[in-house]
């Protein structure tokens, strides 16, 4: 048995979920249920079992994530891999193309599965089952798609037409067909031959090249030089983002499978959701007799058909004499909607992004390679945090122009550099570092670092950093 390269899109930086997922750190990362998060949970489906054999994965991701993805691949136990780096998000044909490209001249005769990592598929055994029936079609030369078998009318998903729709067998493509209102869509349901378009890909990645040369020369040239110029980067492959930044934002249903003949659809009737609404994400979580969905942190007195979700250890949210309402909390921001207007999230997010409010796209909690950062308290020339540095990690050595910094040890040791002094602080001791003073903070120890810094200035942006040295490519 032929082993498939698994190839992870994960550099979408969706809002449909807000405010659990924002830009700075999207819904693909997020655990909702306690079981992985939807990144973790697609790299595990896509790892070798009796039905299928899988080789190592390739991941594309953009720069932000790239820390992200590696951590939480390693956290389940499996190896990284290749992670290429896109400048910019281009779609999915750029990115697509990217990944047959790399595998193509890395792997001999490379079949590829491509696949979103922000959709829930509990069944690994019938998605692998699957896989196994399109592995039969990709060996006689076809490009291989998965068509969801629809349980409702859905606007929010593309639709696949085939000519005759059978179970456990794949089949010819007829046409794509984009978000149908609600009547087509309840007609397209009805006449029983049509499929939600999962965005999920097999193919032989030579297979896939030559349609690009076909249906997208352009693209295939521009991303070809990306690749051939692209440079290692701590073990990322980064691309060449001036020749990137040329490519025009082609999805590969447009640019390449609604023009080729040679694509078979194969049929997957288990369960699947691409968690594009909160209202999805209520629909795949247990509920008690009168429909609530409660987590950690929630309660309900009176209600019905009611969601809440309190994402925060010290925040506790109660509905009182609710019914067909949502409620999300996180540590600094909360949404309440009606359950019909959960697909509208999106409003609230452009809402706040016209006021610069900066809970739109980023968190409290700011994810970065050497651990993370939370801001407690912010006022006029002050600004509070609480900073987790990783066990053998460090901040880059940096100086700020506008502010200066107290820092107090909570937990472990830290190795301070401050100019040309070098201190070791453990817990209960501070130490000041004045403004423009060159500084750094490093972990030495086997156990995570905690730091509260207090900084105090006239502008406390990140942006006020200068890095000198950096272990992360950062300078």
């Amino acid at each position: 048995m032929e082993k498939i390269i698994p190839v992870l899109l994960a550099g979408g930086v969706g809002t449909r979920l807000w405010p659990l997922s924002r830009k700075s750190f999207p819904k693909q990362f997020i655990d909702f249920w306690g079981n992985n998060t939807l990144f973790q949970q697609s790299a595990l489906r896509l790892t070798s079992s009796s039905e299928i054999i899988f080789s190592n994965h390739i991941t594309v991701t953009n720069t932000k994530y790239r820390f992200i993805v590696t951590e939480q691949l390693q956290k389940v136990g499996i190896d990284p891999g290749p992670i290429i780096i896109e400048p910019e998000t281009k779609n999915t044909a750029p990115a697509i193309l990217l990944a047959a490209l790399y595998a193509e001249a890395n792997y001999k005769d490379a079949v590829l599965i491509v696949a979103p990592t922000d959709h829930f598929i509990p069944n690994n055994k019938e998605f692998h089952n699957a896989i196994s029936l399109g592995q039969k079609e990709v060996l006689n030369g076809k490009i291989v798609t998965f068509g969801i078998s629809p349980t409702k009318p859905e606007t929010g998903y593309g639709y696949i037409s085939v000519s005759k729709k059978l179970q456990h067998k794949a089949m010819e493509v007829d046409k794509f067909i984009e978000k149908p209102d609600i009547k087509r869509a309840a007609s397209m349901i009805k006449e029983g031959t049509y499929f939600w378009n999962a965005g999920i890909f097999l193919f032989k990645a030579s297979h896939m090249i030559e349609l690009f040369k076909k249906f997208q020369p352009d693209t295939l040239n521009i991303v070809t030089n990306a690749l051939d110029l692209a440079q290692l980067d701590l073990g990322f492959l980064r691309i060449n983002s001036n020749l990137w930044s040329k490519l025009k934002n082609v999805s590969i249903d447009y640019g390449i499978m609604e023009k080729t003949k040679n694509l078979v659809v194969v049929p997957f009737s288990s369960k699947w959701s691409d968690l594009g609404s909160w209202d999805k994400v209520w629909s795949d979580s247990q509920k008690d007799k009168l429909g609530n969905t409660t987590f950690n942190g929630s309660h309900l007195i009176d209600c019905t058909d009611t969601f809440l979700k309190s994402n925060s250890p010290t925040q506790q949210i109660v509905g009182l004499g609710l019914k067909n309402v949502m409620a999300i909390a996180t540590e600094d921001a909360v949404l309440v909607a009606h359950k019909d207007s959960v697909k509208d999230v999106k409003k609230a997010v452009d809402l706040l992004l016209s006021k610069n409010i900066s809970q739109a796209e980023d968190f409290s909690k700011d994810h970065r390679p050497w651990g993370w950062f939370e801001i407690l308290a912010h006022g006029d020339h002050f600004k509070v945090k609480r900073i987790f540095v990783k066990p053998g990690a460090s901040i880059s050595l940096q100086s700020h122009s506008h502010r200066s910094e107290h820092w107090v040890v909570v937990n472990g040791s830290a190795k301070i550099t401050i100019d040309d002094q070098i201190k070791i602080i453990s817990q209960g001791q501070s130490i000041f570092v004045p403004k423009h003073a060159v500084h750094r903070i490093e972990n030495q120890d086997n156990i995570s670092l905690i730091i509260v810094e207090i900084q105090i200035g006239t502008y406390l942006e990140e942006d006020d950093i200068v890095r000198y040295e950096d272990l992360y490519g950062r300078n």
